[in-house]
């Protein structure tokens, strides 16, 4: 399996493919992987000849300086995990900070037509004006056919399909269904920080979204919110951040059902000092 870590190094790997026509795909992570990320890799695989995964911490998407300093940075095992899928077709890009930003660490500024101030953007300033930044750095880096996201960061997702149609970025993103753990937990890379008892607490959450999809043929939103806050409320452990039901397209909460719109429920909760995200399909 070949490392890089300087984008110079990468873009010569890149180009030699590209000669031989092969197609390439591109799993951006944080590191931490776990089998969620496995996911999107082998997907890409299926569809791709070669995929970088990139390895980094972005600083620009951090609103809470604690939270980047304790994000698990475990390098060695995660790309022991590749190996698990192929050593060969995978190459793996972990750049320094300097390589990235080359030393102007700060994030552009962009306009997602109001995606961004919807949901994460109202608990998280700035979040996805780093999320936009580096995405689109990655994506001039190692110009992919395809690029792999997870639905678990719903919002993430619809903000980088906005980033490639209003920069016209030859680029087709690719969003994959949210990998979870036999007890519904959502996989995250923050459950490896969850405490024995908040982990046995957190399938919680997954609960409580199912019952909020079942409600949803016979309730009205207003409804399942205060159904689900009431839940939360009554919870010794989990501290609900928000619940919010909005319309797929748009992301903007419901204020009366359509049978023409897509809605999904999102939520925020914090197990400790965990902050979990989570989200499922309603109709």
């Amino acid at each position: 399996m070949e490392v890089y870590s300087e984008k110079q190094q990468i873009r010569a790997a890149i180009d030699a493919l590209k000669s031989k026509n092969l197609t390439l795909g591109l799993v951006p992570t944080m590191g931490a992987l776990h089998d969620g990320h496995l996911q999107l890799v082998k997907k890409a695989l299926a569809n791709n000849d070669k995929v970088v995964v990139s390895v980094f911490v972005n600083p620009t998407q951090f609103d809470n300086n604690e939270d980047l300093v304790k994000y698990p940075r475990t390098l060695e095992k995660d790309i022991a995990l590749l190996k698990t899928v192929s050593r060969n077709d995978i190459l793996v890009y972990t750049p320094t900070i300097e390589d990235i930003y080359e030393g102007n660490t700060v994030s552009e500024n962009f306009d997602f037509d109001g995606l961004e101030f919807e949901m994460e953007g109202k608990f998280r300033h700035g979040h996805f004006d780093g999320v936009g930044t580096i995405v689109k750095r990655f994506f001039e880096i190692v110009k992919p056919h395809q690029a792999y996201f997870g639905e678990k960061d719903f919002q993430q997702l619809a903000i980088i399909k906005k980033l490639v149609e209003k920069h016209d970025i030859p680029i087709t993103i690719v969003g994959c269904k949210i990998h979870r753990e036999a007890n519904g937990l959502a996989m995250s890379s923050r459950n490896t920080r969850l405490k024995p008892e908040y982990k046995k607490a957190a399938p919680f959450i997954f609960k409580t979204l199912k019952t909020a999809k079942e409600l949803f043929g016979t309730k009205s939103a207003n409804k399942i919110i205060e159904w689900v806050e009431k839940q939360f409320a009554n919870h010794d452990l989990l501290e609900l951040e928000y619940i919010i039901i909005a319309d797929t397209e748009t992301l903007k909460p419901v204020k009366r059902k359509s049978n023409q719109k897509s809605y999904r429920a999102f939520i925020a909760v914090y197990a400790d000092d965990i902050r979990l995200i989570d989200n499922i399909a309603l109709n």
